[in-house]
């Protein structure tokens, strides 16, 4: 079974969307730092990762980079309340598009998920 990491410092919002993707049948995973979420890499196999740029010590943007570094065949989902976040050309080049930018609060947490299960079931 594929398994999602979730990156958030906000303990509601990563044990909600948690939560919510283990309701549908997804294994997830959660950490709630950057620094956190690499330890959780080089154990576990993870195939998408949820990441909020907002992130204490290491960013968002940094963290996808290092994730990359560590495994190259991830997949990665910004989950972010920043209003005028921009991709990055750095992240652009990883194959992040601004269909995988997610804007906080979602009204609907389907399109998150739906994301997520187009890059476990290969589509995108």
């Amino acid at each position: 079974m594929a398994k999602i990491l979730i990156v958030d410092d906000e303990p509601l919002v990563r044990l909600s969307l948690k939560s919510f993707l283990e309701d549908r049948g997804v294994c997830a995973m959660a950490a709630e730092s950057g620094e956190m979420a690499l330890d959780v890499l080089k154990d576990k196999k993870i195939k998408v990762v949820v990441a909020d740029m907002r992130l204490p010590g290491m960013e968002g943007n940094t963290f996808i980079l290092k994730a990359y570094k560590l495994c190259p065949s991830l997949k990665f989902l910004i989950y972010t309340g920043s209003t005028n976040y921009a991709l990055p050309p750095a992240l652009v080049k990883l194959g992040v598009s601004k269909e995988d930018i997610f804007r906080k609060p979602l009204n609907d947490m389907n399109v998150i998920c739906e994301a997520i299960q187009r890059y476990i079931h290969g589509d995108k």
